[in-house]
């Protein structure tokens, strides 16, 4: 959802989300890198922590393990 404040305010642009998944696929530390207005920014962590568990990071040999992610998340009014 785009915040009302936001819209009324004509606010578009792209909000960074960094993450870590977990070895069981969920997803933890999530924080906002590159910031644009505080009501954008509490969705994208809010769309963030929402999303299913993720399929964890594999080494080579199969031992999985905890990967950390950023995810540029657009807002676009039109």
């Amino acid at each position: 959802k785009y915040p009302e404040q936001a819209k009324r305010d004509k606010i578009s642009g792209k909000v960074s989300v960094k993450f870590v998944i977990e070895k069981d696929g969920s997803i933890t530390n999530a924080k906002v890198t590159q910031a644009l207005y505080p009501s954008l920014d509490e969705e994208s962590l809010r769309i963030v922590k929402s999303m299913p568990k993720w399929t964890p990071g594999k080494m080579k040999d199969g031992k999985v393990v905890r990967v950390q992610y950023t995810v540029p998340l657009t807002y676009r009014l039109q």
